[in-house]
């Protein structure tokens, strides 16, 4: 049993005892804390969260650096530069190993920290009695003795025991108990387990239905959740897709350098006449050329800095790996209402058997029927309108139903009404409607009732005429309401039926369709919510994208048509299925609904129709995005590649179930969010080429040397080698990863679930084109020096020779040449279709001083005079310099002809 141990008097407390002694126990009362009080309480117990004990280790994660493949690859390296006696050059590789592994295992913590922080942008809030108001705090804030007021859809945050009201609550995560138990605070157990008694709820469970206060008595580590956290010591580290992939490069980058140096050694002894020493040793260096050692952090970093810019922006997305998944997203489904539209309900008219009135005009107006509308809309409502006790709380539409009340001059306080309620039942997603059961101030009981028309008009058998009284509905008199109610529905309104029933005489109903039974309609509520005006180019810029939008909405088919009508998701007739059609359909008349060209509205739908589609959708192939808010939305929101809550009127459950939480609720950042998810992908291969095309620059020295048979001396030594992979290639591919987006992201398909982040246009474009370009300008720097100092195919160049100098300068030619022509790369890899001009060509300030950085660092090693004794490098004449400033701008103008051809051959066939 969960007990409390009271940090100041040291009692122990039984949550099942009476409650009177609980209340004593933890110094509490029925009407909550002060503030004052909770905030010492804070103090005490510390705040209620469960303890980091799953924590990843830095050890652990400093030895995954050490050991990926490509590290292994340069131990390797490293070991046999020792075996054969090349000290200096395995100290090296070594350094090498230790610089990577600290830069990336910085990143990778960088990369944690910056997802963690994304906890501060959607804290899980509490309602509680503080100062005997209902008040809505931080559940890290909530402590023992507070007061909590627990509501459908609400992620409980303690643990506690219930003082009014009943509950159902999905304990699941607890037990693992798939269907969710009803606690109440009547129930009282007695010698069960504490997770089996009836009159507690528990932390990290979810309230399904129902409304209840309950007194917490634990929170954080003491909770039973906390228990169980407890006993958890280790938490596994998710690799996303495209880590698993890349992580399958790297072995294959690894397999191909070790088949490559093993194959250079007989080559480089028998073709260049190489001591076996120094076949080694030029081996050694193939290895080491071939290592992309920045790949695996820099991609980690890009996705995390693509998360942090997503919840700039009002997207939280809740991992790293979703990502990616949001740029290749090709179809969204949307609900309406607060994601379209901007859910700022406004009443526009009240229909009844007197006309059609305007509720802010007819105010005074002594109309019986508007007046039993009125009472209805009240007492059927569990919002809260603001006041002197706190802001206004509750559901959009409540709220205006019970603005429009209180102008016809009905009394709306929750006060009042909480006072004459005697049974609620919930809205029912699957229903489409909620019911109450009241009191008058005669004890008089009354059913009030409110719901879609199309669900509570055959439940009604008789109307309120005009004068007050109640007549039979006859069939004609229900089509003449259901025209009307398709009128309004037309005009892009939201309809909703009142209805009534006077239990006077009849027995008290004991469930919900007792309750809701031979009603008398009171009249139809006509409400406004205007689209959200950023929403309709949100809504372009998909279609653009090869995007399909799908409107799933609890809404009237008419209504939710005419919206998507306004804000361009349609664009012609829209194929309008009903709930009830979508649950008389079969899977395969789904599946070639959905695989159709048509433009679909789902409406009347339930959550479990949502689930439904997504999972028709994923088995054809498609990349989901599904919204939700509620919690019967859940299951969906999980099924969908990307679930998508809302972040203001969704509930804890759904912000749980979903990857992605819009804290402004709004489907233009689902529009942000892909077209950033593409940016990010984008900007990925950006850099993974930039690293790759650095690969043929590298190894091309040696090849020269080997295949002249020793003829050329090494264009580059192994020092030189190293000094150009560690020092020069980090900071631009990291500035890459924070490119702008391409013009014309938005207009390209989406790209396929299966596709790969390296494919082979990729690499020609890497190995074959910039980096064969790099690689002969490289070249050409090293015999330009070697000519002009009188050097001949097979001179000697070693220590002691007259051309020793000259050899130092040619080497470091061939390194500066390398980092000239890396920086063009740099520069042509920002793109990978559009010109340069055409995002600005210094419109990546990161970049610039990334270039900065690689320049002051080629000028450290070139002239400074330890560095030159260590690497063999030597001082570079002005001629030298000046041969190189062209460099880059050759690697970046022969991709730019590159692109330009790329453009004009795919424009060529539009214009046919």
């Amino acid at each position: 049993m969960t007990d409390l141990v009271e940090p100041e008097s040291g009692l122990r407390i039984d949550p099942t005892e009476r409650i009177d002694l609980l209340l004593r126990d933890l110094r509490g009362s029925r009407s909550g804390l002060t503030a004052r009080e909770a905030e010492r309480r804070l103090i005490h117990y510390g705040p209620n969260m469960l303890g980091r004990r799953g924590r990843r280790s830095w050890r652990r994660d400093l030895a995954r650096q050490l050991t990926h493949p490509l590290a292994l690859l340069l131990w390797a390296a490293a070991g046999l530069a020792g075996v054969v006696g090349i000290v200096p050059v395995a100290i090296a590789i070594v350094v090498v190993i230790v610089i990577n592994a600290a830069f990336a295992f910085a990143q990778e913590r960088h990369a944690e920290q910056a997802v963690e922080a994304l906890a501060a942008y959607l804290p899980i809030r509490a309602q509680v009695m503080r100062d005997g108001q209902v008040t809505e705090v931080e559940a890290t804030g909530v402590v023992p003795g507070d007061v909590l007021v627990i509501a459908e859809g609400d992620r409980i945050c303690a643990d506690a025991r219930l003082l009014t009201g009943g509950v159902e609550v999905d304990l699941s995560e607890l037990t693992g108990e798939s269907m969710p138990v009803y606690r109440s605070a009547d129930a009282v157990d007695a010698g069960v387990p504490l997770a089996q008694a009836r009159e507690l709820v528990f932390s990290g469970t979810s309230c399904t239905e129902g409304e209840a206060h309950a007194i917490v008595f634990a929170t954080g580590m003491h909770t039973e959740l906390g228990r169980i956290a407890a006993l958890s010591e280790r938490v596994e580290r998710d690799e996303s897709p495209l880590e698993h992939q890349v992580r399958r490069v790297a072995w294959l980058i690894a397999l191909i350098s070790v088949l490559l140096a093993a194959a250079f050694i007989p080559l480089a002894m028998l073709g260049a006449g190489l001591s076996p020493i120094n076949s080694v040793i030029f081996a050694i260096a193939l290895l080491v050329s071939n290592v992309p050692e920045g790949l695996l952090p820099v991609i980690t970093l890009a996705l995390a800095i693509g998360v942090r810019e997503l919840a700039r922006r009002g997207a939280v997305v809740k991992r790293l790996s979703a990502v990616e998944t949001l740029g290749s997203t090709d179809v969204i489904c949307t609900d309406k209402t607060g994601t379209l539209t901007e859910n700022r309900m406004r009443v526009v008219t009240i229909d009844t058997t007197t006309g059609t009135h305007d509720p802010y005009y007819a105010s005074g107006k002594r109309d019986p029927t508007l007046a039993a509308v009125a009472k209805a809309i009240v007492a059927c409502n569990n919002a809260r309108l603001a006041d002197d006790t706190g802001p206004a709380v509750g559901d959009p539409t409540e709220l205006a139903l019970l603005d429009a009340a209180a102008v016809l001059g009905e009394q709306v306080r929750a006060e009042e009404r909480e006072r004459y309620r005697q049974r609620l039942f919930h809205f029912d997603p699957v229903r489409k409607r909620m019911s109450t059961l009241d009191a008058d101030e005669t004890g008089r009981l009354r059913v009030h009732a409110k719901g879609a028309p199309e669900s509570l008009l055959p439940l009604c058998t008789t109307e309120l005429d005009t004068e007050g009284s109640i007549r039979p509905l006859h069939p004609h008199r229900r089509e003449q309401l259901t025209e009307l109610v398709d009128a309004r529905a037309r005009q892009g309104l939201r309809m909703l039926a009142v209805a009534a029933r006077d239990l006077a005489g009849s027995a008290v109903p004991q469930n919900r369709e007792q309750a809701e039974m031979d009603l008398v309609l009171l009249g139809f509520v006509a409400m406004e919510d205007p689209p959200r005006p950023e929403v309709a180019e949100a809504v372009q810029l998909c279609h653009g994208a090869g995007i399909r939008i799908i409107v799933i909405t609890g809404d009237h088919g008419l209504t939710a048509a005419a919206v998507a009508g306004q804000i361009g998701i349609t664009r012609g007739t829209p194929t309008v299925i009903t709930g009830a059609e979508l649950e008389r359909m079969s899977e395969d008349e789904l599946d070639e609904l959905l695989a159709g060209q048509a433009e679909l509205i789902f409406a009347r739908s339930s959550p479990e129709a949502k689930l439904r589609i997504a999972d028709a959708l994923r088995a054809a192939g498609h990349v989901v995005a599904m919204t939700g808010d509620g919690v019967n939305d859940a299951p969906a929101l999980r099924r969908a590649d990307i679930g998508v809550a809302m972040g203001r009127s969704g509930t804890d459950v759904a912000r749980q179930a979903a990857t992605m939480v819009l804290t402004d609720d709004n489907f233009a950042t689902i529009t942000a969010a892909i077209q950033a998810g593409r940016r990010v992908y984008d900007n990925i291969r950006k850099f993974i080429c930039y690293i790759f095309a650095h690969t043929t620059p590298e190894v091309t020295p040696i090849l020269v040397f080997a295949l002249s048979g020793g003829a050329v001396p090494l264009p580059l030594t192994v020092m030189q080698l190293l000094a150009f992979d560690v020092g020069t290639e980090t900071l631009p591919a990291l500035a890459l990863g924070r490119e702008a987006a391409e013009p014309g992201l938005m207009q390209r398909p989406p790209r396929k679930r299966s596709e790969s982040v390296i494919r082979t246009p990729m690499l020609l474009r890497a190995w074959l084109f910039l980096g064969v370009i790099a690689a002969v300008l490289a070249m050409a720097g090293f015999f330009f020096v070697l000519l002009r100092g009188g050097w001949h195919l097979g001179d000697p160049t070693g220590p002691g020779t007259p051309l020793h100098h000259t050899y130092q300068q040619a080497t470091t030619m061939t390194f500066f040449g390398m980092v000239a022509g890396q920086i063009g790369t740099a520069f042509a890899a920002r793109t990978d279709r559009a010109s340069l001009r055409s995002i600005g060509v210094l419109s990546n300030p990161l970049l610039l001083w990334g270039i900065v950085f690689e320049l002051a660092l080629a000028a450290i090693i070139i002239y400074a005079p330890v560095l030159q004794s260590l690497l063999g490098t030597a001082a570079l004449t002005p001629a030298m310099l000046a041969f190189t400033l062209p460099y880059p701008f050759i690697v970046w103008g022969a991709d730019e002809l590159r692109r330009w051809l790329l453009r004009r051959r795919t424009a060529a066939p539009n214009h046919a």
